[in-house]
């Protein structure tokens, strides 16, 4: 089991020295990666149900991995997740892969569909066309990491008579987890991703999805290239060895912790003291090498 801590550019994190601060104390704790979260703007006045208030700082992605990934030396860097329809798979691909240049190949690429409008009214992209735009970006940047000529032809997005250099660390590029929990997202977690990542998950949940994705997985057709689809979680609610345990029976391979264990359900995306998130570091460190 491989553990992670979300929320490492957001709220308090996105505080630059705090960042970097915590994502030192997680590489020295043994964590295997740091996550962050994206959205671009946030909906103002805040809607109901929406945990998120519009004040909430969140630094670009791309600005905190580069962040992160030069001031640590051992931890994975990963976006958990980037709102792949809201940006062009042409520059992500480059920012993405200058990323993990800095990183020596730890990036990790989490990608989702979204789901604000607001949000995407904003960006000036149909929410309708998201899924269609998640699969057409994906090919795109896997082109530009891995094919000698880059090449691709689509709705959205042209590529040819062009090349990008330099390219990711690893050969084809950083492993690309796909979150959400839709028939699409599932779907593109088996066929086009590395990993599929599922948010805020209880052991009872974790056992109906993990059902689910390996019905999945006898149901559409995975490229052998892409080996065996890791699963990730963000578990809330109590945790402990017993827990831990269980979530590793069920085949999950790395969870990636809240910055503050347990909060209460509206509270999950407040900032939460520094000091906090260290004690929840060392509180999973503890239970982890417990085990």
């Amino acid at each position: 089991m491989k553990y992670g801590l979300f929320a490492i550019n957001y709220g308090t994190c996105a505080d630059p020295e705090l960042a970097v601060r915590v994502a030192k104390y997680a590489e020295a704790a043994g964590f295997d990666s740091v996550w962050t979260g994206e959205h671009v703007v946030l909906p103002d006045p805040q809607p109901e149900k929406f945990s998120i208030p519009p004040t909430m700082p969140f630094l670009d992605t791309i600005v905190a991995l580069t962040l992160v990934a030069a001031e640590t030396t051992s931890i994975g860097v990963a976006s958990g997740i980037i709102e792949l329809p809201l940006h062009h798979p042409v520059l992500l691909a480059k920012q993405l892969a200058s990323v993990d240049q800095i990183a020596r190949g730890r990036l990790i690429v989490g990608v989702g569909a979204g789901y604000l409008v607001p949000e995407f009214a904003a960006m000036g992209v149909e929410l309708s066309e998201r899924g269609r735009r998640m699969d057409e970006h994906l090919d795109v940047m896997r082109a530009l990491w891995s094919m000698p000529t880059p090449h691709h032809t689509g709705r959205f997005v042209q590529v040819d008579g062009v090349n990008a250099y330099p390219r990711p660390v690893r050969s084809g590029g950083p492993p690309i987890v796909i979150g959400g929990v839709s028939d699409g997202a599932r779907r593109r977690a088996v066929t086009k991703g590395n990993g599929w990542y599922c948010f805020q998950t209880t052991v009872e949940w974790a056992r109906e999805a993990m059902d689910t994705i390996n019905a999945d997985l006898s149901r559409f057709e995975r490229p052998s290239e892409l080996g065996p689809l890791e699963v990730t979680m963000t578990p809330v609610g109590p945790f402990d060895r017993a827990v831990c345990e269980q979530y590793e029976e069920l085949g999950v391979e790395r969870l990636v912790f809240l910055p503050g264990l347990d909060p209460p359900a509206d509270r999950r995306h407040d900032p939460v003291p520094v000091d906090d998130i260290l004690r929840t570091i060392d509180r999973v460190a503890a239970t982890m090498d417990a085990r």
